[in-house]
């Protein structure tokens, strides 16, 4: 047996939790949270759980019977995780998803958000002393994950967010839920120009991705103190961040979202507030590159 080869044993007091998606396997969740529990020496395991949507209820329900503490939830299923949720917090009721689920000793369930904690702490790591109130917030999307960084930027203390997304009625929806004066809606069209005296950018699409089309997006008009955050990771310097970078504006990749996401869902299941390191930074980078 090689020497290097760290064995975990699980025994009947081990603590499962896990990641249900459809699929799971690509899912980068295993790799931070058995980071996590080998470093803090956690007797738990953390384990994908592919569960198709027809089973989401059914898989759900028994997973506390079974000695779950808990499960991070991915797509497709976020939506139907905030309808299963016996009880959740008010982030997850404003955005209408839940990303983490846990569960009580009497099995039932509690529906968590914590996209939002993790888009926030990405960019304060990211961009140390970011201000968010300096200059409009522009937000590129209207999907799950722009739902999430909206609040965020509301939270944060946005005096404007403005969401513009190919398929406007969708911003449209978004505003009109979060019923909020500070988001405006604007044309896609014209994104450039929406760029002037903009203090923060963020991608919130998909545009960018390894095989999706790319972000046609020109910078010229976005000022050279503004920050840009692409939430896209794969890859890790998109095209808009590599544009940002050489026009001299700060910016911020999309894998720190994913990793400090992740700190309040061990932490509720868990009892442990572990710490987003370059060490499992590294880690995940390397993963990336080996699976893309």
């Amino acid at each position: 047996m090689r020497k290097d080869v760290e064995l975990k044993m699980i025994n009947g007091t081990t603590q499962l939790a896990g990641i249900l998606g459809w699929p799971a396997a690509h899912s980068r969740s295993p790799l931070i949270h058995n980071y996590w529990i080998r470093k803090h020496g956690v007797d738990a395991a953390y384990v994908p759980l592919p569960v198709a949507p027809a089973d989401f209820a059914g898989a759900v329900r028994s997973l506390p019977k079974l000695g779950f503490a808990g499960a991070n939830v991915t797509v497709p299923h976020k939506q139907a995780a905030f309808l299963l949720a016996d009880t959740r917090d008010a982030l997850s009721e404003r955005l209408g998803v839940v990303n983490t689920l846990v569960f009580a000793k009497d099995g039932s369930i509690e529906g968590r958000n914590t996209d939002v904690y993790g888009f926030l702490e990405n960019l304060r790591v990211g961009a140390p002393g970011i201000d968010f109130a300096a200059g409009d917030a522009i937000v590129l999307g209207a999907g799950g994950a722009a739902r999430a960084v909206v609040a965020g930027l509301l939270e944060a203390g946005s005096k404007k967010v403005r969401l513009l997304n190919r398929t406007e009625s969708r911003a449209v929806a978004i505003a009109k839920d979060f019923a909020d004066s500070r988001i405006v809606v604007g044309n896609w069209d014209r994104r450039e120009t929406a760029l002037g005296g903009a203090g923060l950018l963020i991608n919130a699409t998909s545009l960018g991705m390894e095989g999706a089309a790319p972000l046609e997006l020109s910078l010229d008009a976005l000022p050279k103190t503004a920050v840009v955050h692409d939430l896209v990771y794969a890859p890790l310097e998109t095209g808009l961040l590599r544009a940002a970078r050489e026009k001299g504006c700060a910016s911020v990749d999309g894998l720190g979202m994913l990793l400090h996401q992740a700190v309040p869902a061990f932490n509720a299941w868990f009892g442990v507030y572990p710490d987003v390191t370059e060490d499992l930074r590294s880690m995940a980078i390397d993963d990336l590159a080996r699976i893309p």
